[in-house]
């Protein structure tokens, strides 16, 4: 079965639903027992969870673990609610290098139907990597400000302190390097850059057109 027939079949069976709260990001094989392919259903990668630093070299792992599956090396299903941006960047350039498409969706069960997902913060720049980006109109992709978390304590108190610090632009520069070259355009980093990371940003169908993130479809 080609890449367009599986992508075809998994985004004809695609449900909305509510999603999950995810955990650090795992990997899993799923089949798409409801795409109507009788006893020739595709069997495809499930990435959900929160991106953190070893996750682009767990997933490499993972593939290496399934030997000779070469079919899998074809589609991933991407469900996060953001992570690391560097590590993000480096599961996105593993995506790249391997030729994959990234849907963003997810499974219910391990032979189950395939709904709706989402892929907020960080993780736009891992889906930046597909060689094929879907996005279905029931999946939900948003930006926000980056930021990491940095503990101290007040020297009077002693109270332990938890600082927001924010990129001084060099993360930036390499963020509109990467994006570039992953054919989407540097406009999308600068609006994250400019929404507040207490909330995110939806983005809408037309951005995500307008920015070349993903198509809704083939």
């Amino acid at each position: 079965m080609s890449r367009k027939s599986v992508l075809f079949l998994a985004l004809a069976a695609l449900v909305a639903s509510p999603m999950a709260h995810a955990e650090e990001m795992s990997f899993h094989l799923a089949t798409m027992a409801n795409a109507g392919c009788g006893d020739h259903c595709p069997r495809v990668i499930v990435a959900e969870g929160e991106i953190v630093e070893d996750t682009a070299d767990a997933f490499v792992r993972f593939l290496r673990d399934q030997g000779r599956e070469t079919e899998l090396r074809s589609i991933v299903l991407l469900d996060s609610p953001g992570g690391r941006v560097v590590a993000s960047m480096q599961l996105g350039q593993a995506l790249r290098r391997l030729g994959m498409a990234v849907i963003v969706a997810r499974v219910e069960s391990e032979v189950g139907a395939l709904v709706s997902g989402r892929c907020y913060s960080a993780c736009v720049y891992a889906l930046m990597g597909g060689r094929k980006r879907v996005i279905p109109r029931q999946s939900r992709v948003g930006v926000h400000r980056m930021f990491n978390y940095v503990d101290g304590v007040d020297p009077r108190s002693g109270e332990v302190l938890r600082e927001r610090h924010y990129d001084d632009g060099g993360m930036r520069r390499a963020l509109l390097r990467y994006s570039a070259s992953m054919g989407v355009s540097r406009d999308l980093i600068a609006l994250a850059e400019r929404t507040s990371p207490d909330r995110v940003h939806l983005l809408s169908a037309a951005e995500i057109a307008r920015w070349r993130l993903g198509s809704p479809r083939l």
